[in-house]
């Protein structure tokens, strides 16, 4: 009875003990290298914003560009209070709480914002708006963009600009120049319909996993690719495994910042005028930011020993015939109209691939 009643106690001493020390020594990122340089305490209105990426990529830390510039726009009435690193969780969890408005605004990587604006599924189709240049003139359509930014105006959520991450490519343990080559790797992929279709379309047979899970994942060879961009690759330290890089740039990654309309048209008439123009203005400085960053991080990777590869124009050729399927097949999705929308299209997606001069 006695060693019983010893080892309860030293088993509850340890959980006590394991209890106190977790919180300690979990390694919570930390933003004081982006402090804000001002005291929010006075602002009138406070607006959380959520991302779930790194401040060292362009289109992430425009959020604290925001944060400054509408700050001093504003005179101290609206604090921006930003939160990268996933801080709030996981996407699709903080676009519930962003619809319910439990917080007031994100930036929605593309891949996660078709869940509550199917519309936004567009900039994810492979070779359609798969390039700066193509980004660029997709912004400056004016109807055409606009209408892709109310994609989520029925749920209660508006867009109002983007900013980017790069163009999207493959990392790789072992060398691929060919599409022989790619049917032998284990590929991540994002959680999004396009992407799993896409894949299957080019006779893969990719993972579907969040991305904190990737890290483990490669390190163990449960996955031995990722379909990711250069300059996250290389920030996010995954070429530390992946030592070979194959630039198909068949999409662009986006950052597309949405916010809760309603307690945006809570705000005076003015600062509602003045939160447009900050993110419009902050959003087109960082995407030609994001242009340099690409070359950037492309550069010091090659500096590191990693290889860079492209596929023969046959080939390109090849996926870019079988991605078409994902223009098919989600075309219904992207041509849907609801009640708010202003520009009632007949056929949305097929104006876009016109503009853009897409040719499967």
């Amino acid at each position: 009875m006695k060693f019983g009643k010893v080892f309860v106690f030293v088993a509850i001493c340890l959980v006590s003990l394991g209890l106190m020390m977790s919180p300690a020594m979990a390694k919570k990122p930390s933003l004081d290298k982006w402090k804000a340089g001002f005291d929010p305490s006075g602002a009138k209105y406070k607006c959380i914003v959520s991302n779930v990426s790194h401040p060292v990529i362009k289109g992430v830390y425009a959020g604290f560009a925001i944060r400054d510039e509408l700050w001093k726009r504003t005179n101290g009435q609206i604090y921006f209070d930003y939160k990268p690193f996933s801080m709030l969780g996981g996407e699709v969890e903080v676009l519930n709480q962003l619809q319910m408005g439990a917080i007031q605004g994100m930036a929605c990587s593309s891949v996660a914002s078709t869940n509550l604006g199917p519309r936004f599924g567009l900039i994810n189709l492979p070779f359609l708006v798969n390039s700066f240049d193509k980004l660029d003139k997709f912004v400056a359509s004016g109807k055409l963009f606009d209408h892709f930014m109310m994609a989520m105006d029925h749920q209660g959520i508006m867009g109002l600009d983007i900013t980017g991450y790069g163009n999207y490519g493959w990392a790789t343990n072992d060398p691929v120049k060919s599409i022989a080559d790619a049917k032998k790797v284990k590929f991540r992929i994002a959680e999004a319909a396009v992407n799993q279709l896409l894949y299957k379309q080019w006779g893969f047979n990719p993972i579907v996993m969040p991305w904190p899970d990737v890290p483990v994942s490669l390190k163990q060879g449960v996955i031995t690719g990722l379909d990711h961009t250069p300059i996250v690759c290389n920030i996010t330290k995954k070429f530390e495994v992946c030592k070979y890089y194959t630039q198909l740039n068949y999409a662009q990654g986006l950052f597309i910042w949405l916010f809760n309309k309603a307690w945006f048209e809570k705000l005076p008439a003015d600062l509602q005028k003045t939160f447009k123009e900050v993110v419009r203005d902050v959003c087109a400085k960082i995407r030609e930011e994001t242009k340099q960053q690409e070359e950037e991080q492309i550069g010091k990777a090659k500096a590191a020993g990693i290889q860079f590869f492209k596929l023969p124009d046959g080939e390109m050729a090849t996926l870019k015939k079988q991605g078409d399927a994902a223009h098919q097949k989600y075309a219904k999705d992207i041509n849907k109209l609801y009640d708010g929308d202003k520009y009632k299209s007949g056929n949305y997606l097929k104006e876009v691939q016109d503009y853009m001069g897409y040719k499967p």
